[in-house]
């Protein structure tokens, strides 16, 4: 069975866990080449991992494309690249796994998602929370109605970052860049209420910029948000939390069930309770909690298997470039109520993430 050739543009901290999918999955994918700016960065991130062998290292990634011709392309460089390199990509035929957030612009987005689908081909944003073992059982109780009508969901972002963070890497925290707290570190919380909600009618939102005064962005974000199905959530995003990261946490409450999942990277089940009684909270936690490493989670190896599912089969993939959009589209309004003092309906007209500048 044919391997697939896989490349990787960007080797800075978040490439381990696509080097650790492409190892995982390693019968059907061939690590071709990586590309980065910083030469110093390929070496380290291949050592890391214990990768070497015949794999070409770049510092162009326009000539890796032309030259290695991969069939997938993984994208993990800084947030404003991702659209500009998603789209010369995908231009070259090659399928693609981009980091989080897919874009920073609704343009960008829709450029994006209207070249993979002429050209046939998977668009993947890596929201990789969704295939932790307990969103995945969480995800199945609510596809078999086993909470009943949803009254609502709450979800908790309450980490930390310090000025040695963002004094890693220039662009962090800058408008043009890559936003604030809720586009970088809170996306995979709101990406997972965008899947379990379904549409959403509108959002009110509230941020701040409390303890950061280096950065451009957000450091504290609080919304409300309505759901088209009429369900409610409402989220608390933050980076502010002394003196390390506390918690992740994710709830949901129906008239006939009680779920809550927390842990490092949501992967552990705290509360199960359903009318039906068909299970309970010690054999749920016993099947599917899992003890991650960092806040980054296990789910990269499970996303790589999928996209492979799906270009092995032309099954669609739960994280398609619409699926991408949905979480980036619901920030980019919760940072227009923020800049207008107003709840804001979606979809949304066009909203520019640099609309923010100045806000604090």
């Amino acid at each position: 069975m044919k391997k697939f050739k896989h490349a990787i543009i960007g080797m800075g901290v978040i490439s381990r866990n696509h080097l650790i999918a492409v190892k995982a999955n390693s019968k059907d994918i061939e690590l071709v080449a990586v590309c980065d700016t910083v030469p110093e960065n390929i070496e380290k991130s291949l050592n890391n991992a214990g990768l070497s062998g015949n794999i070409a290292r770049y510092t162009d990634y326009k000539v890796m494309l032309y030259e290695q011709k991969p069939d997938i392309v993984t994208i993990a460089t800084p947030s404003w690249l991702h659209g500009m390199m998603a789209h010369d990509c995908l231009e070259n035929n090659c399928n693609v796994i981009v980091e989080k957030p897919m874009a920073l612009n609704l343009k960008e987005m829709d450029a994006m998602i209207s070249k993979a689908k002429e050209k046939g081909l998977l668009l993947i944003t890596c929201h990789q929370n969704r295939y932790n073992n307990s969103i995945t059982a969480i995800k199945k109780a609510l596809d078999s109605d086993r909470f009943g009508h949803i009254s609502h969901m709450t979800a908790h972002v309450r980490w930390n970052r310090n000025k040695n963070y963002y004094d890693q890497a220039g662009w962090r925290g800058k408008w043009k860049s890559d936003g604030g707290c809720l586009m970088n570190q809170c996306i995979h919380d709101l990406d997972l209420l965008c899947w379990m909600l379904g549409d959403i009618d509108e959002v009110f939102a509230y941020t701040a910029r409390q303890q950061h005064p280096y950065i451009e962005g957000e450091d504290l974000g609080l919304a409300l948000i309505k759901a088209k199905s009429g369900a409610y959530a409402s989220f608390e995003g933050t980076v502010n939390i002394y003196p390390k990261n506390l918690e992740e946490t994710l709830n949901i409450f129906g008239e006939k069930g009680t779920v809550q999942v927390g842990g490092e990277s949501l992967n552990r089940i705290h509360e199960w309770t359903f009318a039906d009684g068909l299970d309970n909270l010690e054999l749920i936690k016993k099947a599917v909690d899992e003890v991650p490493t960092n806040s980054t989670g296990l789910g990269h190896t499970k996303l790589y298997a999928d996209v492979i599912r799906s270009l092995r089969t032309g099954a669609p993939h739960i994280l398609d470039g619409d699926e991408g959009k949905k979480v980036v589209e619901l920030i980019l309004a919760m940072y227009k109520s923020k800049k207008t003092g107003r709840a804001v309906k979606l979809p949304l007209d066009n909203f520019e993430i640099t609309e923010m500048e100045g806000t604090f």
